[in-house]
């Protein structure tokens, strides 16, 4: 397992690539809240945008995750707790004010960095109506 990377991964820098592409400026592999030790793939801190790309067999896609054949109640307990951890980790950072995008691996990096774009420019635009005096 020390050979699984945790950042960097192709689809992780596919998706970067498209949001850059797109003009968007993020943080990698950064907390978005202190002191909460779960850290986002992409994070905009400005408009409170976390962006979580996760793998198809580590949190257990509906479309492509494999049972494992070797240890397989092993993993399946683990992907059981990734997902435990996924929905705990949404639950705190909107509860924190931030909204979040998961994305799964397969998934089109243009179209992800697409919807990426769309909810930070929405909560930016939100932002600066708030800050609107009139």
């Amino acid at each position: 397992m020390q050979a699984n990377r945790s950042r960097d991964t192709r689809p992780e820098l596919a998706l970067r690539r498209a949001v850059h592409a797109l003009g968007l400026r993020y943080r990698v592999a950064a907390r978005p809240v202190p002191g909460l030790r779960r850290t986002a793939d992409l994070v905009f801190r400005g408009p409170k945008v976390a962006v979580f790309l996760d793998g198809c067999f580590w949190h257990g896609c509906p479309e492509h995750h494999t049972v494992a054949v070797r240890n397989g109640a092993y993993w399946a307990e683990k992907v059981a707790k990734n997902r435990m951890r996924d929905a705990d980790t949404d639950r705190r950072l909107t509860e924190a004010g931030w909204a979040v995008v998961r994305i799964w691996e397969h998934e089109d990096p243009r179209l992800a960095a697409q919807r990426v774009l769309n909810l930070v420019s929405s909560r930016r635009s939100r932002r600066a109506g708030e800050n609107d005096c009139g």
